[in-house]
């Protein structure tokens, strides 16, 4: 292992280092070997260091490090710096500023899973880890400096210099005297993952009898094809839904029946708002024809999810829009299940896979999830009990999950649909465009033992057009039942495509999340604009675009003023949008850059009038 150490004053701290085993220390100074050797001590622990085989290099300028080291010479596994200064007097923006080149010149000397570790003292980082914590101005903010040279925290603990053999800090205003290290912290940052690329991407799907490829929505690029439910894959998301399955299996006889469902719908979906949608264009050439599509629509006969004018075509032999969307959910497919009576009734059918809905930015809205699925015909009159049979196996396997995992205990209960009222979240608000709800599942884990809602239950009597029997159907969000299971706080974690996340759940195992990117910086931009005369900001619309044009890193987008043109009437509006990214480094320039292309993309794609 190669250590670099920067800006040693007398070099104790290197010397406690050259003796532990297996590593090779590198230790420099920024002052000269005539100058460093007059500090008190230092002439000793020098000698220490080449006598133990360390190297010993002078007049290194920590933001130039490229220019010390020769491309063989680099690939430092750690690198130290320890109480950064500019010296004398030097006020906070000056040492931001030595940080900010300091990290910019690590990015040449560290290896990709290297480490960089920076001592501050008490208070001078900016994070929530100091106490007392200084206000923002008056700090280094260490984090956002490094951010911007593509590197995230990954721990921070107390820096005791107690425990440190020989070491004695000094260099108090560029002299050899030493300072207060009392409350110090201890810094570890590591390579955050390059941003998403821009570049457009194709996808294929099957789309009826033929095989169709399509441009992926931007904000989806990163989140089509993941793999997440196969059986290769240790993710959260498969777990639970395994366990889940292996769970009900006790109870009932089960079916799965997940494979091949088509990634794409045609038509247009019933009662569901236009602008919740991910409509798709097909590639030139790929459309299926008339007779296809009307043949596909027949025979799947998804007629409470196909608007009626679409189906009033099909019957008549008229030419049907040939409209393509990304599916918002896997009930039309349990639909077609049902009017096909491919099941046997008192078995439990099970269909999972990705949806995808538009939605606004909120912490527990999810443009894409893993929906599981479960239907099962009941004889009449059975179905509460047969209900709280489905309900009460699922409590069984979340508790069985939650032992695994140390502090999360959840609770699952049945909430009625007139119940919930205007305490919605969005997931249930999207479900109820989709048909009547008589329950929601709602999952509480303390602090919040009255829950939030991950699925929702139905019942159709009236599905089969039987008189003995009734269809239930039971929907699960499967990535928010992982995050509460699992303490992770940002939906957007799992489809991190950083591989430490997926390190943390080895064959499948679930664990309580600890995140690898502590006290990430945000930043926020207003946003001012006039409406076009007599019109209404489509919401959905505007938090999608502002999905897509940050790379999903707009976590909050709060109305700070409407105002109304006296005389005229036109209105203005007014947000505040809040940049922050979960998993990866997020500078302060990129965050700008990306406020003035949402700036542009809102006048050429919603029509406004930027103030």
């Amino acid at each position: 292992r190669r250590v670099l150490l920067l800006g040693e004053g007398n070099f104790s701290f290197s010397a406690a280092l050259c003796g532990a085993q297996g590593t090779h220390v590198v230790a420099t100074c920024y002052e000269s070997e005539e100058e460093a050797a007059g500090r008190g001590g230092a002439a000793r622990s020098i000698r220490r260091l080449r006598d133990s085989g360390a190297e010993v290099v002078f007049s290194v300028d920590c933001t130039k490090l490229e220019e010390h080291f020769l491309p063989g010479e680099r690939e430092f596994d750690r690198i130290y710096f320890n109480f950064p200064h500019c010296g004398r007097k030097a006020g906070v923006v000056k040492n931001r500023q030595l940080l900010a080149r300091f990290f910019h010149s690590c990015t040449e000397v560290l290896a990709q899973e290297g480490e960089i570790h920076v001592a501050l003292c008490n208070g001078q980082g900016g994070t929530p880890a100091d106490q007392p914590r200084r206000e923002w101005h008056n700090s280094w903010q260490i984090v956002a400096v490094a951010a911007g040279a593509g590197f995230i925290l990954s721990d921070v603990h107390p820096f005791r210099a107690e425990n440190i053999d020989g070491y004695k800090c000094t260099g108090y205003r560029s002299q050899d005297k030493s300072f207060c290290v009392e409350g110090a912290l201890n810094h570890i940052f590591t390579r955050s993952t390059a941003p998403l690329c821009s570049t457009p991407m194709s996808c294929k799907t099957q789309l009826g009898s033929q095989k169709v490829s399509f441009q992926v929505p931007q904000v989806l690029v990163d989140k089509i094809n993941r793999g997440f439910l196969e059986a290769n894959s240790s993710h959260p998301v498969r777990t639970i839904k395994e366990k889940l399955s292996a769970g009900l299996s006790q109870a009932f006889p089960l079916q799965n029946i997940s494979s091949c469902l088509p990634l794409l719908h045609q038509g247009h979906p019933d009662g569901v708002c236009h602008s919740n949608i991910f409509w798709i264009t097909l590639s030139p050439g790929e459309a299926p024809s008339t007779e296809e599509m009307s043949q596909e629509l027949a025979n799947t006969a998804l007629f409470s999810h196909f608007s009626q004018d679409t189906h009033q075509n099909v019957q008549e032999g008229c030419p049907i829009p040939k409209q393509f969307y990304l599916r918002p959910s896997l009930l039309p497919h349990a639909q077609a299940i049902i009017k096909k009576r491919a099941f046997s009734p008192g078995t439990l059918q099970v269909l999972s896979g990705p949806v995808f809905r538009k939605c606004r930015i909120t912490p527990h809205s999810l443009p894409v999830f893993h929906e599981m699925l479960m239907v099962l015909a009941v004889s009449r009159g059975t179905e509460n009990s047969c209900i709280q049979m489905l309900v009460d196996n699922i409590q069984t396997t979340t508790n069985s999950l939650h032992q695994g995992v140390s502090g999360v205990k959840p609770s699952i209960s049945l909430q009625e649909a007139a119940s919930l009222g205007a305490e919605l979240n969005d997931l249930a608000a999207f479900e109820q465009q989709l048909g009547e709800i008589q329950h929601f599942l709602c999952v509480g884990t303390e602090p919040d033992p009255s829950g939030s809602c991950v699925g929702v239950i139905r019942t159709a009597p009236d599905e089969l057009k039987s008189q003995e029997l009734v269809v239930i159907s039971a929907s699960l969000n499967l990535d928010l039942l992982a995050m509460l299971l699992c303490g992770i706080s940002d939906w957007r974690m799992l489809w991190t495509l950083d591989r430490r996340f997926l390190r943390q759940f080895p064959e499948g195992e679930l664990r309580l999340f600890k995140s690898f990117s502590l006290y990430p910086p945000s930043y926020e931009h207003d946003v001012s604009f006039w409406l076009p005369d007599g019109e209404e900001l489509d919401e959905v619309a505007f938090h999608t675009l502002a999905r897509r044009v940050s790379a999903e890193t707009v976590v909050s987008i709060q109305l700070r003023d409407n105002f109304q043109q006296p005389g005229t009437g036109q209105r203005s509006l007014c947000y505040r949008v809040t940049f922050q990214s979960c998993d990866r480094a997020l500078g302060c320039r990129e965050a700008a850059e990306m406020q003035l292309h949402f700036r542009e993309e809102l006048e050429q794609q919603l029509g406004v009038t930027l103030r």
